[in-house]
C-alpha cells in the first residue's frame, strides 16, 4: 500500500478498519480536554470499559454470598482461573491444559525456574540477552547465586554487535553452540523491551534443546502482541504480564505456559501449594501433594479473583477478535506509523534513527526511535500536548499503536505534533 501523510487519507485507512470499533471499548485520559494519543500499552494498557461490570460481579457476590461466593457466585471463585484456559491458549499458541494465571510476572519465572533451572556442577549456564528488563537481569543473578555460582559465571548474555542496535538470531544460536555442554538454560525476552525487537523463538527454542538445555521465554512485551506457537514450537515454560497489551490493570495477574511433556513428570521439582492439588480432593486437606496433571498443577495460592476480573474481561474480548485480526492491523498501524515519522523527518531536516527492525517479521506492536540531536525537552512538549509516550535515556522515544485502540488518525495527528516541537524551538 502507498501511505500518505494526511488526515483524510488517515481517516480513510480508519473507516476500512474492522477494529476501529474497539477504540470506543477503552476508556482515553485527556490533556487539555481531548483525549491523548496513547503510546504506552507496552507499559500499560488503557481500561477496557467492560472490565467495571467484571469487577462489580463479583463485589456484589461477595457483598451478597461472603463466603458461599466460592462455589455459588455467578463465575464461583473456587475455579475462576479456569475460564482463561481456552481464551489464553489461543492467544499463546497452546492446548488449554499448558496455561493458567497465578501470582505477577517475576514471581512466576522465579517459581518456573524452581522446575527448569536445575544446575549442576557442569551443566550450570544460563543464556539471555544483553540488556534485558532489569528484572530479568536481578532474576538471573539471584537464581545462579542461590545455586551457589557466580553472576560472571553461570550468566552469559548474548550481545549486539558494534554499531549495530538489535541481536542476530546467528549469534544467539552461536553462543548456544559455544556454551554447549554447559548449557542449562536459555532464558530471553521474547520481545526487547528497549528495541521491540521480535526474537526467532521457533529457532532458537530448536537450537537450545539440540544443546540438552531447556528453554523458557519471557513474553511480557509478546503475549497478545505476537503470533505466539508454545506448543509447536516445543517451548518448555513461559510467563507474561498481563497489563500490557492485555489491558488487565496495573501489575496484575500473570500468565504462566508449562508444555504438557512436562505434566507428568515426577522427577520435576516444583514449589508446591493446595491451589495446584488434585481440585476433586483440594478441601479433604490431605497431607501429601498429588498435582493437578497440567499448568494449573504449578499454582500455590488461591487466586485473587478481584484482580483476575479485569483481566477475564480482556481476555474475552480478545476472543472476540482473534489474534490473526489483531495482527493484521497491527502491522499495518506500525508501518503506517514508521511511514509518518520518516516523512517528518524530511520535513524537520532530523535525524530520527528507528532502532526497531524494519522487517516485519522481527517486530510488533513498537517502534523505538533515537531522536538524534533532540532532548527531554521534545519529550515533555508532546506530553504536554496529549502524546503519552515513553522515554529511555540516552534520547529514544517508544512508540506502541497498539491496534485495539489506537486509530490511523492517531498517527497522522502524532505526526504534526512532533514537527510543531521540532520546529518551534
Amino acid at each position: 500500500m502507498i501511505f500518505e501523510n494526511t488526515k483524510a487519507f488517515a481517516q480513510q485507512l480508519d473507516s476500512r478498519d474492522s477494529l476501529n470499533k474497539y477504540r470506543n471499548e477503552f476508556h482515553f485520559p485527556k490533556v487539555n480536554d481531548k483525549e491523548v494519543i496513547y503510546f504506552t500499552g507496552n507499559s500499560l494498557g488503557l481500561q477496557p470499559k467492560r472490565t467495571k461490570a467484571y469487577v462489580d460481579e463479583i463485589m456484589n457476590d461477595w457483598a451478597n454470598l461472603a463466603v458461599e461466593g466460592h462455589f455459588y457466585a455467578g463465575k464461583p471463585w473456587w475455579d475462576y482461573q479456569e475460564r482463561f484456559a481456552n481464551p489464553l491458549s489461543k492467544i499463546v499458541g497452546a492446548k488449554p491444559s499448558e496455561v493458567t494465571v497465578m501470582n505477577t510476572l517475576t514471581v512466576n519465572l522465579h517459581l518456573l525456574m524452581v522446575s527448569f533451572y536445575r544446575p549442576t556442577k557442569n551443566r550450570f549456564k544460563i543464556i539471555c540477552e544483553k540488556k534485558a528488563f532489569p528484572s530479568d537481569q536481578y532474576m538471573f543473578q539471584s537464581q545462579v547465586h542461590f545455586h551457589g555460582f557466580k553472576s560472571e559465571e553461570a550468566i552469559v548474555e548474548v550481545k549486539r554487535r558494534e554499531g549495530e542496535h538489535n541481536i542476530r538470531t546467528e549469534d544467539v544460536l552461536a553462543k548456544i553452540k559455544e556454551v554447549g555442554d554447559e548449557l542449562a538454560l536459555v532464558l530471553i525476552g521474547g520481545v526487547n523491551y528497549y528495541t521491540g525487537q521480535v526474537f526467532d523463538m521457533k529457532t532458537i527454542t530448536a537450537a537450545g534443546h539440540e544443546a540438552g538445555a531447556y528453554v523458557g521465554w519471557d513474553l511480557a512485551h509478546a503475549a497478545g502482541n505476537v503470533k505466539l506457537e508454545l506448543h509447536d514450537w516445543n517451548v518448555d515454560f513461559a510467563a507474561w504480564c498481563s497489563y500490557k497489551y492485555m489491558n488487565s490493570g496495573p501489575g496484575n495477574a500473570s500468565g504462566c505456559f508449562v508444555h504438557e511433556k512436562h505434566h507428568t513428570n515426577p522427577d520435576l521439582p516444583r514449589f508446591a501449594g493446595w491451589w495446584g492439588h488434585n481440585k476433586e480432593r483440594r478441601f479433604k486437606m490431605e497431607p501429601t501433594f498429588d498435582p493437578i496433571q497440567g499448568a494449573d498443577g504449578w499454582q500455590i495460592s488461591n487466586l485473587p479473583v478481584l484482580s483476575l476480573a479485569p483481566y477475564l474481561a480482556s481476555v474475552e474480548m480478545f476472543a472476540e477478535i482473534g489474534m490473526d485480526a489483531l495482527i493484521e492491523k497491527r502491522d499495518r498501524i506500525t508501518a503506517y506509523l514508521e511511514f509518518i515519522l520518516r516523512e517528518i523527518d524530511k520535513e524537520v531536516k532530523g535525524n530520527f534513527e528507528i532502532i526497531t527492525p524494519s522487517n516485519p517479521s522481527e517486530r510488533a506492536c513498537q517502534l523505538s526511535v533515537f531522536l538524534h540531536g533532540e532532548g527531554r525537552s521534545l519529550f515533555d512538549y508532546l506530553m504536554k500536548n496529549g502524546v503519552v509516550i515513553d522515554w529511555r535515556e540516552p534520547n529514544v522515544i517508544r512508540l506502541a499503536p497498539v491496534p485495539l485502540y489506537c486509530s490511523f488518525e492517531d498517527m497522522y495527528n502524532f505526526g504534526q505534533i512532533l514537527k510543531r516541537g521540532i520546529l518551534g524551538k
